[in-house]
């Protein structure tokens, strides 16, 4: 049996409550974290003590740790790729390291327990180093994820899935950002969009959707992948506009993507813990947005989400 893999998150201690919450998402157990900059009143407070050992004492305090620690089944090189991707976008500086698992096995490990997913009414998501599943009326999405985030095993890309599934209608324009494995606008490409444009910060995420399209026989005018910073790289007007990113992103987002959304269009946002369900609400709120539909699984929310309707 693979052993499980530690990825050890370092960031400035002011930052290590938000990496903590990103890092929530890749696994919402089984992380720690070191922050010793109360060391002295949490010893007193917590422990009620007043001798503290010395190593600890000479902890450096600017410094935070989250340590995450990922089961056999899961994907280390999906997670490493979102965590890198979603601090970035999050302008949190960070290094990363790994072990207990070499590098090596990152990408076939966790492959023994990642089999054909039906997901929603209309999707299977199929491994490409699997047999092929009886599709069953179901639009085949076929599915390398290699180090990019989108397997549609985590919950918030299946809750992405199934509210794209419920809001995507024949020819529409898709925006895809974030666009990792590329899954998304695949989906929504095979579910009848007219076109999809995807946006990555990861150039590896950028060429791993490339060729997950080409697997699927997409024709290249139909589909884009880009590397860019969220929005900067979209241009005009989109029918359907997904981002399964942090809450912080999406809150960033709501006052800029009003311009981006065709009349009648739909933003879904998912990749929101439900602990920041209702912030992430107010903030599209005040952005002058509605929110038509909220779906959670496992702790974690995702939203639909529409224009206001101008006053008269």
């Amino acid at each position: 049996m693979p052993d499980w893999t530690e990825l050890i998150i370092r960031t400035a201690a002011e930052e290590v409550d938000r990496a903590g919450e990103i890092a929530h998402m890749v696994v919402p157990y089984g992380i720690y974290i070191e922050d010793y900059r109360e060391l002295e009143r949490d010893a007193r407070d917590i422990a009620h003590i007043d001798l503290i050992d010395e190593a600890l004492l000479q902890k450096d305090r600017s410094v935070g740790l989250v340590h995450v620690y990922l089961p056999p089944q899961e994907h280390p090189g999906e997670a490493l790729a979102f965590l890198r991707e979603r601090f970035a976008a999050c302008g949190i500086a960070h290094e990363i390291s790994c072990s207990a698992c070499r590098s090596e096995d990152w990408e076939n490990n966790w492959k023994a327990y990642f089999h054909p997913l039906p997901v929603g009414r209309r999707l299977l998501i199929q491994p490409v180093w699997e047999a092929p599943a009886p599709a069953d009326g179901r639009a085949v999405l076929l599915l390398e994820p290699g180090l990019a985030f989108g397997s549609g095993s985590h919950a918030t890309t299946r809750l992405c899935l199934e509210l794209l599934e419920r809001y995507i209608r024949p020819g529409c324009r898709v925006l895809d950002i974030g666009c990792g494995s590329g899954i998304l606008a695949i989906a929504a490409l095979l579910l009848g969009a007219g076109n999809a444009l995807g946006v990555d910060i990861d150039p590896m995420a950028v060429e791993n959707a490339r060729e997950n399209a080409a697997r699927n026989h997409l024709p290249a005018g139909r589909t884009t992948f880009l590397q860019g910073n969220l929005v900067d790289c979209a241009e005009g007007e989109y029918d359907l506009i997904l981002s399964n990113i942090v809450a912080d992103a999406i809150i960033s987002l709501a006052p800029q993507l009003g311009r981006r959304l065709a009349p009648g269009g739909v933003w879904i946002g998912s990749g929101i813990i439900d602990a920041r369900a209702e912030e992430v609400a107010a903030a599209c709120g005040a952005a002058g947005w509605q929110l038509a539909e909220r779906r959670e699984e496992d702790g974690w929310a995702a939203f639909a989400i529409k224009k206001r309707p101008a006053e008269s």
